[in-house]
């Protein structure tokens, strides 16, 4: 990925975290690299800081439900099964079990983030398959 970087000798006005979220970023990692720690936006960067944690929790989540969703599906719709159901859960393993590698504290939401999954794909499943929601335990 490349870097925003700034013609020597040239200043420019700082972006502002509401016109230009991705400037924004690159240019507060900048400031933090470089040290011109006067130029950081603190109250902005803190909140993008605390927003991660629920971010990584629910793109946990989402790769839950959808290996959920197919599962269900699958096991509901046996005449219907098909390669890229099993594509998709196998993809959507991969990407639930790297979010745990990268953060390993997420482990320990697992059992709250299946909950809010299965809740979720449930509701999806019993829409895309046209079977009643109590039809899924």
């Amino acid at each position: 990925m490349g870097q925003v970087r700034r013609a020597a000798g040239k200043s420019r006005m700082p972006v502002a975290y509401d016109v230009d979220l991705a400037a924004w970023a690159i240019e507060q990692a900048a400031n933090l690299r470089t040290g011109p720690w006067s130029q950081l936006d603190l109250v902005n960067l803190i909140d993008e800081v605390e927003a991660l944690a629920p971010t990584e929790r629910n793109a946990l989540t989402s790769a839950l439900r959808v290996i959920l969703l197919d599962i269900l599906k699958w096991d509901h719709q046996p005449t219907r099964r098909s390669r890229s159901w099993c594509t998709s859960i196998r993809i959507q393993r991969m990407a639930a079990l790297e979010r745990l590698e990268d953060s390993p504290s997420l482990s320990g939401y697992l059992p709250e983030a299946m909950d809010r999954a299965y809740r979720k794909a449930r509701v999806e499943a019993a829409g895309e398959t046209g079977l009643d929601e109590d039809r899924f335990p």
